[in-house]
């Protein structure tokens, strides 16, 4: 029988509020994460952390959902991470002295928080990490047992009315700052549900849990097999693919042609038909990292000052016109960043007005041949890679393409020429008040 789970549930506001504003353009809600919670155990405990004088919005939420506000003083130095401290502390402190709970639930998208996943994952215990998928680090998601993310819990008919009322009111306030579908600065704009990916992707997946599960020389039923793609991949869900629950994941693939399913509901055996080994083979989340690099390249001194995330997007469009984030298996282009930003591609912070906002890679990049991308496209040993295409052989194949490089490569040698000559005039200018003639100081007349 499977051990009941008593979960302890963690909150790290300041992360969680500012993540689900900048990329959903929404107020946090901490019942929705609670409720996916309770269908996974018992919540036996619950605590926030943040300077709560701050925070007087959230207060009540948090005391109608019975969550225990740790307040966090603020020293005069700063404390930046100041509440993961505190969390990580009274998790640690908890996982000792409370032997009835074990299970961890962290709502925080910081990779901060890897080291203390791994501790009580030594100690034995299940851990579920709760956050956006755009602004919740990669290495986070695939370190935990169950990625949860936010995206997936929000429903437009269960969305707190005086919530939307809010946005409304806020949307009002402030003037638009763009036409269409665009979300830059659209404080009071509310979330749309992104389109859901293509079954492919699952499909890697998938083949291997019922390959782990025929090894175990176990029969591959639903609840099982999800458990078994989870262990895989804790971020797998099955909302991402259109569909509510994984019996209609399973259905949705059988439609399709990609399964074959027998027994009893509930019960049921399930084989991946032909159709599913003959499919065209998704491309790699890794292979679209090259393209954002040849983007951050050209457009480096433009997001050494950083840019929004919508802005970015459209340099890739104008670069690589037929880019589309879907085709390497994100749902949206700011959880394409998140990867990008966990491969060392380009650097991303949250900001609760502007949005998620870009720049180039703090940290140096690994070598070409050890990256990602290089090593999922990677030829066979016995064929060597291919050189990149030069300008000049861009311009022979797609010579609308590389005309467009060659216009915006000028464009950055300009704006480098003309940032080395103005800290040269700058100097030439202050030499020369240096070397002028000093004038007497006046003289205060003695009565």
């Amino acid at each position: 029988m499977q051990e009941r789970q008593n979960i302890a549930v963690f909150v790290d506001y300041d992360n969680i509020e500012i993540g689900v504003k900048s990329t959903l353009r929404r107020e946090f809600a901490v019942s929705l994460c609670l409720e996916a919670l309770k269908e996974r155990g018992d919540i036996v405990a619950k605590f926030a952390y943040a300077n709560w004088s701050r925070q007087e919005g959230a207060v009540r939420q948090m005391a109608e959902n019975a969550v225990q506000m740790v307040q966090r003083l603020p020293s005069p130095r700063g404390d930046k991470n100041g509440a993961d401290i505190n969390l990580a502390l009274d998790a640690l402190e908890m996982a000792f002295t409370h032997k009835n709970v074990n299970a961890f639930a962290i709502i925080s998208g910081d990779s901060d928080f890897i080291p203390l996943v791994n501790k009580l994952k030594a100690y034995g215990k299940i851990i579920y990490i709760v956050g956006g998928k755009a602004f919740t680090s990669t290495i986070l998601q695939q370190n935990c047992h169950e990625f949860v993310s936010y995206e997936s819990l929000l429903d437009d008919a269960k969305y707190p009315q005086q919530q939307q009322a809010q946005q409304q009111s806020s949307s009002q306030r402030q003037p638009q700052q763009s036409s269409g579908g665009d979300r830059r600065h659209g404080g009071g704009r509310d979330y749309r549900r992104s389109a859901p990916l293509e079954l492919t992707h699952a499909l890697p997946l998938l083949e291997r849990a019922l390959a782990t599960l025929r090894r175990r020389g176990v029969q591959p039923q639903l609840g099982l097999l999800k458990s078994t793609m989870l262990q895989l991949d804790p971020s797998f869900n099955e909302r991402a693919y259109g569909t509510g629950a994984f019996s209609d994941f399973i259905d949705k693939l059988e439609t399709s042609g990609y399964l074959a399913t027998t027994g009893p509901e509930g019960r049921k055996t399930i084989e991946v038909k032909q159709q599913a080994a003959d499919a065209t083979p998704a491309p790699k989340k890794e292979e679209a990292l090259a393209a954002l690099r040849q983007v951050v390249d050209i457009y480096r001194l433009d997001l050494e000052d950083g840019a929004s995330s919508e802005d970015l997007s459209g340099w890739m469009n104008k670069i690589h016109a037929n880019f589309d984030v879907q085709k390497y298996g994100f749902q949206t282009f700011p959880e394409f960043l998140t990867f990008a930003q966990d491969n060392f591609v380009v650097r991303v912070e949250a900001d609760a007005v502007r949005g998620l906002i870009t720049y180039p890679p703090a940290d140096p990049e690994p070598a070409a041949e050890s990256r990602p991308e290089a090593q999922a496209a990677a030829p066979e040993p016995l064929e060597a890679p291919e050189p990149a295409p030069s300008v000049e052989a861009a311009a022979a194949e797609e010579p609308e393409q590389a005309a467009v490089i060659e216009e915006l490569e000028g464009e950055v040698r300009k704006k480098t020429a003309t940032r080395k000559r103005a800290p040269a005039a700058a100097k030439k200018a202050a030499g020369a008040s240096a070397s002028g003639v000093r004038r007497p100081r006046a003289r205060k007349q003695v009565e």
